[in-house]
């Protein structure tokens, strides 16, 4: 069977640093018919179970840990038995939403992981957030990449842990190194393509962030 990729969008709440935004949310779910994993489990597990159906649910993948990305893995975890997989580098920030839960497993830079015949490979790219990481599926030539970049640049980075000139490096030196029709998969809002976004890279560092 080959890999696809389901999508849905969720609503919710973002909170950090006193100040709080609705939002809506994508998540990812990348499998065959029988096997799946979840990238970004935000706000309703039940909904994101819907999508899954009766497959296995073989790990629940958080690009970053701000509590919009992660306020439903507890329970899709509980729900699934899963893995909840961070980046270490966003524990103080997933503490915060959850400081009487850890998560299961670890992300590391160039790790794969397998699913449904496809590849998926974690590049760590900080700079939204201190662990954010994407995830490039050359296979499916598409790369999942939370809140680092969007259609139209980089992700926020006027909050406590996020910084804009390491966004940018990640950006260019991890994600416009990929080919260039790779679609984009983002966190929230429209996907793009990595080339649609590379030549915008020096109005981005002009306008900062």
């Amino acid at each position: 069977m080959t890999a696809r990729i389901d999508h849905l969008v969720t609503s919710g709440t973002f909170a950090l640093d006193g100040g709080e935004w609705d939002v809506d949310n994508n998540v990812w779910i990348v499998g065959d018919d029988t096997e799946a994993i979840v990238i970004d489990a935000a706000h309703d597990a039940a909904a994101i179970q819907a999508v899954l159906g009766g497959r296995t649910l073989r790990g629940i993948v958080c690009t970053h840990a701000h509590n919009d990305h992660i306020d439903a893995a507890p329970a899709l975890a509980d729900a699934t038995g899963a893995p909840i997989m961070l980046h270490p580098d966003d524990l103080p920030l997933w503490k915060q939403t959850h400081p009487n839960r850890t998560p299961d497993a670890e992300l590391a830079d160039g790790q794969e992981l397998r699913i449904g015949g496809t590849t998926l490979q974690v590049l760590h790219t900080p700079g939204h957030a201190p662990g954010a990481v994407c995830l490039y599926a050359p296979g499916l030539s598409t790369v999942f990449t939370g809140d680092t970049l969007f259609q139209g640049g980089p992700g926020a980075t006027g909050r406590s842990f996020s910084h804009f000139p390491t966004i940018v490096a990640s950006i260019r030196d991890r994600l416009l190194a990929l080919p260039a029709q790779t679609t984009v998969r983002t966190g929230h809002g429209d996907s793009t393509t990595i080339g649609a976004e590379a030549p915008h890279l020096d109005e981005w560092i002009a306008r900062g962030h």
